[in-house]
């Protein structure tokens, strides 16, 4: 399949006349053929138009139907071969295996919402039957579905190009509950965004759907992707990116006629506590270890770890010395696009510069075209009085703050924002220390983890990726695993709905088998 710089509206694939965008080479910065088109305000209107045309139908398509749609998308991308992994390589600078790992995520996503879909539970069907007889009053017959909200607007990512991109989890959990999907493809990986939409494009014309369940814009500036939040057609927006730019399409959201959620996952950094008992046993392992995740992928995770909080001691000590001596080995990495080595530079410059902070390790220099791994260390009084050493720093770059005593940790902890993760570091003997503050860290993040770092999202049915502002712009949503699904559903109650008129899912007898609560006992009642 050879790129053609075309979007894809519905059936349609086009190139954009709104400006020129091109792909570059991560690591040489060689501008990659063919030119890309921005979309137009007359195409952003006619995908609206599909999808909004699109949704009736596409909605109330059976479950299996559905489940087959999202594992013909997986088939597809995978069908794409080493023409996907070598352009995503190429516009990423991500090595083969990450990039190969990545489409094994992607496709595993979608058969994962497949199942998910095939289960129905999502439905959370309930079923209260009416009591005519009950007093005083009696009770009227209820029963309640989950339907999707309507068409979603899905940017895509810069640091995952293939998982949380133009077929990732947003788009599959979207397509999974029901609603057609316009995705925004990111300007960084042009090429790597027309061979994924041209696997969902294909999908919905074999499988029979609506053309309107997907379409693909591209934007040349910004134009398209705020008229896309502002669109009234448009009932939710998934979105992995920067703080500002969050924050942007949240205030566009809020200020429509009708406003509409905005998932959101922005800003993390993701703080290590060190316990004493595990820090003096352990603390040079648990340094190198922290080394290989600060570094992994250059640190263009969002659960990059960023900060590491612990109390003075020879153990802490130790912690430096086994990060510092792995840093000094780790080769400075390609990072993603120019723009985003440039404002790494610019964050590792700012708290360089800062009077309380020293630097305690780097890994090696690569010049001008590398991201160089960097680690700091601060007073935990210094670190409370600077709120701009919580600043999150996209690259392989963390700070470790040094406590007093535990009143401090407490201190630090009551400053922190909202994260991604918290990750703890125990042995036995922490156990009570760590129980003592677990309330305080829920409260901080949507993920603990215990004895590891953040680096490393599990798709699966327990996962949490979110967390409270500004690590996500909703607290009580996940981006991964397949409670991301309920971001695109809300619930609806019918009331002595006649029979005929029922959806087939609440329907007496249960003629599709699904899991229900029936007057509050759950079963295929």
């Amino acid at each position: 399949m050879t790129i053609q710089g075309q979007q894809f509206i519905g059936e349609t694939a086009v190139k954009g006349a709104n400006g020129e965008i091109f792909g570059f080479d991560a690591a040489s910065g060689e501008k990659l053929q063919p030119s890309f088109g921005g979309a137009t305000k007359d195409d952003l209107e006619r995908a609206c138009a599909l999808a909004d045309a699109a949704f009736d139908t596409y909605r109330e398509t059976s479950l299996e139907e559905r489940a087959l749609f999202l594992e013909a998308i997986a088939d597809n991308i995978m069908a794409l071969g080493d023409e996907l992994v070598e352009r995503c390589c190429a516009e990423s600078g991500l090595p083969r295996a990450r990039v190969e790992g990545e489409r094994g995520r992607t496709v595993g996503q979608l058969k994962l919402f497949a199942g998910v879909v095939r289960d129905g539970g999502f439905l959370e069907l309930r079923l209260d039957p009416a009591l005519p007889d009950r007093k005083p009053l009696p009770r009227p017959d209820l029963r309640l579905r989950k339907i999707p909200l309507g068409p979603v607007a899905v940017f895509g990512a810069s640091n995952f190009p293939l998982a949380f991109s133009v077929a990732g989890g947003d788009t599959a959990s979207a397509l999974a509950a029901g609603c057609p999907v316009i995705g925004k493809a990111h300007s960084a990986h042009p090429g790597t965004a027309e061979l994924v939409g041209r696997a969902v494009q294909k999908a919905v014309k074999d499988r029979g759907l609506p053309e309107g369940t997907f379409s693909l814009l591209f934007d040349s500036g910004r134009e398209i992707g705020q008229g896309l939040v502002a669109d009234r057609r448009v009932r939710a927006v998934g979105f992995t990116g920067s703080r500002g730019g969050g924050t942007a399409l949240m205030r566009i959201a809020a200020g429509r006629e009708q406003p509409i959620p905005v998932y959101a996952e922005m800003s993390s950094i993701n703080p290590v506590f060190l316990f004493p008992s595990a820090v003096k046993n352990r603390g040079e392992a648990i340094g190198k270890a922290f080394a290989a995740s600060l570094t992994l992928g250059a640190g263009q995770f969002c659960t990059n770890p960023g900060l590491v909080i612990a109390v003075e001691s020879e153990g802490l000590d130790s912690f430096v010395k086994g990060a510092a001596e792995a840093l000094s080995g780790m080769p400075a990495a390609v990072m993603l696009t120019r723009g985003i080595l440039d404002a790494y530079r610019k964050g590792v410059d700012a708290v360089a510069g800062h009077a309380a902070v020293a630097e305690v390790a780097a890994g090696q220099d690569g010049g001008a075209s590398r991201g160089q791994a960097k680690l700091f260390a601060v007073k935990a009084e210094d670190f409370l009085a600077a709120r701009e050493l919580q600043d999150e720093i996209f690259g392989a770059a963390s700070l470790v703050v040094r406590c007093r005593d535990e009143a401090e940790v407490a201190k630090v902890i009551e400053s922190l924002e909202g994260q991604l993760t918290v990750s703890l570091h125990i042995d036995e003997a922490d156990h009570a220390a760590a129980k003592a503050i677990l309330p305080k860290l829920e409260r901080v993040a949507g993920r603990l983890l215990v004895n590891n770092f953040g680096t490393g999202v599990e798709v699966a049915h327990a996962m949490v990726h979110g967390g409270p502002f500004p690590s996500t712009s909703d607290g009580r949503s996940t981006s991964v695993g397949s409670l991301a699904i309920d971001r695109f559903l809300r619930p609806v109650c019918y009331q002595d709905m006649p029979a005929a008129l029922q959806p087939e899912a609440l329907r007496d007898g249960n003629p599709l088998k699904l899991f229900r609560r029936v007057d509050g006992v759950m079963g295929q009642n």
